[in-house]
């Protein structure tokens, strides 16, 4: 039984989503993408309702079994980190209406996922995800790629330690009722993670 998951890249002015069915092999295919966009000139109520309506409706249509999000970054500028986080709130509570179980990936956890490397840039995860995803090229725009990453990342997650996604969040090996070992690019990610994790506390 594949998992579908719902990637959602969070941004005010533009709200990549996109949603994969991840096999119990690690087939992943795309079924849909979109991104929501809102005027930076248009009031702060008006632009959260626009993507909580956009929400709303991708969540009824698709019906996933989880929701996999960028974690709020503490490298980003306020101004971003407070739209970013004002987003991320708002696809929490559609999803726990709908008691869809949300998971929080870093974006080295999703470099790391994707392409093998935690440092990999923008181009890179996208040449891998239109791989992984068996497309001509990657889903546009970048955030549209972006979300499918995140989605790719929760369905190969699997047990990884130190994982910031929630402990109730379905993997592919839950819905598939079996455990397996961590895959390498796995492996890769709790490396990254571990080490961006020790330059954060050098830099204190």
């Amino acid at each position: 039984m594949a998992l579908r998951v719902v990637g959602v890249d969070p941004g005010l002015t533009r709200c990549g989503l996109a949603v994969v069915d991840v096999e119990p092999n690690r087939r992943a295919t795309l079924v849909d993408v979109t991104v929501i966009g809102t005027d930076p000139g248009v009031a702060l109520d008006a632009r959260l309702l626009v993507i909580a309506d956009g929400i709303d409706a991708w969540l009824d249509k698709h019906r996933p079994d989880v929701v996999a999000l960028e974690r709020v970054f503490s490298q980003m500028n306020v101004s971003t980190v407070m739209g970013v986080a004002q987003v991320t709130g708002v696809v929490i509570v559609a999803a726990a209406r709908r008691g869809i179980p949300v998971a929080l990936h870093t974006p080295t956890e999703v470099k790391a996922a994707v392409t093998g490397s935690g440092s990999s840039n923008k181009a890179a995860v996208g040449k891998m995800v239109a791989k992984i995803l068996r497309l001509d090229e990657p889903p546009k725009p970048a955030d549209a790629a972006d979300a499918a990453a995140l989605a790719i990342t929760h369905g190969w997650r699997g047990a990884a330690p130190g994982s910031h996604a929630t402990a109730s969040a379905p993997t592919v090996a839950a819905v598939a009722a079996r455990s397996s070992g961590l895959t390498p690019a796995q492996l890769a990610w709790a490396a990254a993670e571990a080490s961006a994790k020790a330059r954060t506390v050098r830099s204190r």
